[in-house]
């Protein structure tokens, strides 16, 4: 075991098997301070870091970081996108050692199938990612333009901070998806209701200092929609999706990456 260990990260190492270990120091927090958009990611045995597309969007390769979970933070000289699969390829600029393989075969994943991924959910920042279990529910075909991406249905605790993990059969530690979103219960016209909200400028105004330190003004529709967008993106939501394996061997192989 790695020196100055977070004790958090030295509990959890100590209470799983050796195979979860590898899992656990192979998975890393994804965070771009230029978006404050977070997520999860992990590393490949050929040294490359995959997370979904959204996660790291509006970023360039040099403004992102993956925290492990000894707290080494890791930086990226060169990135690869995928919008349509929603899958992205991070380049370190350093090398890094072990890492996860893919499920060498494209079988079908039985419906039933117990399921689980690490990962860094919406209010946990680590140091060590947190393991959510549940089973393969279905599977969806998810049209985006001409073409249909594989999508595995998962009855289990998905959340934002979790998109980007690798997703496992039980007792096995071959990627069988990429964790990509949850089913939220919010209707259409309830979403257009939000986002109408968050534009609206007009009536009392208010002055803040973000995070950041900025000074920023916004409207009491904007701060209710921004404490609305909150609310629902904490709701437990037992119905998730991840990306196949399969689309992510596709996305590597154009990418020269075996």
């Amino acid at each position: 075991m790695q020196e100055n260990v977070p004790i958090a990260t030295g509990w959890l190492l100590n209470a799983t098997d050796k195979m979860d270990r590898s899992v656990i120091k192979s998975v890393y927090l994804i965070f771009c301070p230029k978006t404050s958009m977070k997520g999860t990611g992990f590393l490949l045995e050929s040294g490359q870091i995959i997370t979904n597309e959204h996660v790291i969007r509006g970023c360039q390769a040099t403004d992102i970081v993956a925290i492990s979970s000894f707290g080494e933070k890791v930086l990226f000289n060169k990135l690869s996108v995928d919008t349509i699969r929603d899958l992205a390829v991070l380049f370190p600029k350093i090398k890094l050692d072990s890492g996860l393989t893919l499920d060498s075969a494209d079988n079908t994943v039985l419906v039933g199938t117990v399921v689980s991924t690490w990962g860094f959910p919406l209010g946990y920042n680590g140091p060590a990612p947190l393991l959510s279990v549940g089973y393969l529910s279905g599977y969806k075909a998810e049209l985006k333009g001409t073409n249909y991406i594989k999508h595995l249905v998962v009855n289990g605790a998905f959340n934002p901070g979790n998109s980007g993990g690798p997703l496992f059969q039980a007792n096995d530690n071959k990627i069988i998806g990429i964790v990509v979103s949850k089913h939220l219960p919010m209707s259409q016209f309830q979403l257009s209701a939000l986002r109408a909200l968050a534009n609206h400028k007009t009536g009392f105004m208010f002055n803040a200092t973000d995070e950041k330190g900025n000074k920023i003004e916004f409207s009491e529709s904007q701060l209710v929609a921004d404490l609305l967008e909150h609310f629902k993106s904490l709701t437990q939501v037992m119905i998730g999706e991840a990306i196949s394996v399969s689309e992510l061997r596709t996305f590597l192989n154009e990418q020269g990456i075996k």
